[in-house]
């Protein structure tokens, strides 16, 4: 099991901060879910983690995106959690495509270094409520939504299942081993805490640049 973290990657040594932070804070967020019979970590703004165990993975979605790739044939899935930074430049946000690139490429690599076959991927993608507003854009949450279903385009990584856009947060459960996916639409606003967090990592992706790249395995 992998948890990795993108705060770190806004930095300039950003590859060495995500590899650090795969040793730390999955304990402290992983715990047992009677309900579900099955030990789940909690994934927050700006992480990934890839299992292959028999556990549930969990995020709450305001205008960030989720998207959970699994090898259908060996059972190894990962999820992440992560919005485009936003760019007040007219350059064809760049500087958004690069960051929202890394931060799917780091999850289907993991999922390569790990045994997933590419051919045997699929994707499910959620999130993308219109929920956080900022001074540059009122569709920050399509704006994410339009990425994430551009990328996988890309990559031919076949998307079975969605829930995006709207203006309501959801919390999503995903289950790598099997792929099912448990999606509560909130009727209410994320609480504060959760607010905060995407504002948080919104302002960290603003403030600073994007340094390093990553290619994919074959």
């Amino acid at each position: 099991m992998t948890l990795a973290s993108a705060r770190s990657a806004v930095a300039p040594t950003r590859t060495d901060a995500w590899s650090e932070r795969t040793a730390h804070g999955a304990s402290g967020r992983k715990y047992y879910d009677s309900r579900l019979g099955v030990d789940v970590a909690r994934i927050l703004p700006g992480e990934y983690q890839v299992t292959g165990e028999n556990m549930g993975l969990v995020t709450t979605l305001g205008s960030c995106v989720s998207a959970c790739i699994r090898d259908v044939v060996l059972g190894i899935g990962g999820m992440n959690h992560f919005m485009l930074p936003e760019s007040e430049l007219n350059t064809g946000n760049i500087y958004s495509a690069r960051y929202g690139s890394y931060a799917m490429e780091v999850l289907v690599n993991e999922l390569l270094k790990q045994g997933a076959n590419r051919r045997n991927l699929e994707a499910k993608v959620f999130g993308g409520a219109n929920v956080l507003r900022s001074i540059i854009s009122a569709d920050v949450g399509t704006r994410n939504a339009e990425f994430v279903h551009q990328y996988l385009g890309n990559e031919q990584i076949p998307v079975v299942a969605e829930d995006l856009g709207d203006t309501c947060p959801r919390k999503i459960i995903f289950f790598p081993k099997t792929g099912r996916v448990l999606v509560m639409r909130l009727a209410t606003a994320l609480n504060r805490a959760e607010m905060d967090a995407e504002r948080v990592y919104q302002d960290s992706l603003r403030a600073k640049p994007v340094a390093g790249d990553i290619e994919l395995f074959d």
